[in-house]
């Protein structure tokens, strides 16, 4: 069995896990502006998302050399130790229900402010769990001044978000000489081109972040979001972000039994144990739901069926990917969370989206790079949406260091 005793193999899975779970939301994204319906989407991604749990397992926790009170994961399986599994499935199903709604969210919102938004109140509510879970092994006094930065960065999104979405009505009322009613403007919704103009409009290249480029992407795309209230997506990314803060502490609680439900005679679970039982449950609820989406969609999807899915290979490929590099990536996390303290583990779920950066520019995170390179968030916005968007990176990027500084090792025997 493959165990991570060292904060130096901690800090190597960690930095793999954040390259992973930086690129899936991506590819997700990707194939919802092509027009594939996130159903299909999510329901290839769930396949081999718990494909990579059982990889993990098998490959590390099954094969090797077993220690004393860490049983094979074979082993585990069939021990009595149902609180545990119990534990493990509940994070399962916070995680599946976090990146459901993230994944319309992203469509409402765009990835930058999604990802930091979830990330941040991921980090306040769920490092704060597992301080106290893990014996306040984390430095308190840089620990806590951390996400005390996550909480700005939160409201520093909020503005970034409503900035942004301020700028693109502008945009388009410019391009169409049309202006909003103050009803309209007072409720915060987006303009909403003309129906006919979505349908039938040309099929050329605009540049990126002006207005025929926004009425573009709206044509394609498979979730609407003209004439929706900025406040929606908002309301969504919060959501995700509460369900984000319990699966930490899940396989926290999993592993370490620190409410003593298992019996003295029967071992905790292994990281890898936990996992596998945590990506089954995920997997159920990510099926199950997505199943009853194809019939009764929300956010303006069509409908499909079963037969539909099975027979739309158009993108699938990188669906199974993003499943793949989430599985990992998730896999990863936790395995260096036992090393290193989960609390301090969290980061991995914040800093998902830090990524390739020049040492000579500001730390970007990978999600913003996403969004900016690959989708054209913010081109062409205000100065404000600009400034805000900077203090909003700044802040977050400062409180991934003080959550990392704040790193201890987990006491053991």
């Amino acid at each position: 069995m493959f165990v991570v005793e060292d904060r130096g193999g901690a800090v190597a899975l960690m930095v793999a896990s954040l390259l992973f779970l930086g690129t899936w939301p991506a590819l997700l994204t990707l194939l919802e502006r092509r027009g594939r319906l996130p159903q299909h989407t999510y329901l290839d991604y769930s396949v081999t998302n718990l494909l990579a749990a059982a990889v993990i397992a098998i490959i590390f926790g099954q094969f090797g050399e077993t220690r004393p009170g860490m049983p094979s994961f074979f082993t585990q399986l069939t021990q009595d130790n149902w609180p545990s599994v119990l534990f493990a499935m509940a994070g399962g199903i916070a995680l599946s229900i976090g990146n459901l709604i993230s994944q319309y969210a992203w469509a409402f919102v765009g990835l930058s402010v999604t990802n930091i938004i979830c990330s941040s109140l991921a980090v306040v509510l769920g490092t704060t769990m597992n301080y106290f879970l893990d014996g306040r092994i984390n430095r308190a006094e840089i620990l806590f001044p951390g996400v005390a930065c996550f909480l700005v960065a939160i409201f520093l999104s909020s503005a970034v978000h409503s900035s942004n979405a301020k700028d693109e009505e502008d945009k388009l009322s410019m391009s169409r000489g049309i202006e909003l009613s103050s009803d309209v403007a007072d409720q915060g919704v987006k303009l909403l081109p003309n129906q006919e103009e979505l349908e039938n409009g040309e099929e050329d290249d605009f540049d990126t972040g002006t207005a025929e480029f926004i009425v573009q992407v709206e044509k394609r795309r498979s979730i609407k979001v003209f004439g929706s209230s900025r406040w929606l997506g908002l309301g969504m990314v919060l959501l995700a972000g509460v369900c984000f803060s319990l699966f930490s502490p899940a396989i926290n609680l999993a592993t370490n039994d620190q409410w003593r439900t298992l019996r003295d005679d029967v071992p905790h679970l292994t990281v890898y144990t936990a996992f596998f039982y945590f990506s089954v449950s995920c997997f159920a609820v990510g099926i199950g739901l997505n199943a009853r989406l194809l019939y009764r969609p929300v956010a303006g999807v069509p409908p499909s069926t079963i037969g539909a899915y099975a027979g739309d290979w158009n993108g699938r490929h990188w669906a199974l990917l993003a499943g793949l590099l989430c599985g990992f990536g998730n896999g990863f996390q936790f395995m260096g969370g036992q090393a290193a303290g989960y609390a301090a583990a969290d980061a991995v779920q914040v800093i998902l989206s830090l990524g390739s950066y020049q040492l000579s520019n500001a730390l970007p995170l990978v999600s913003t790079f996403w969004g900016v390179i690959l989708f054209g968030e913010y081109r062409r916005s205000s100065r404000r949406t600009y400034l805000l968007l900077g203090c909003m990176l700044s802040m977050f990027i400062v409180a991934v260091v003080l959550l990392m500084a704040s790193a201890a090792h987990r006491k053991t025997g």
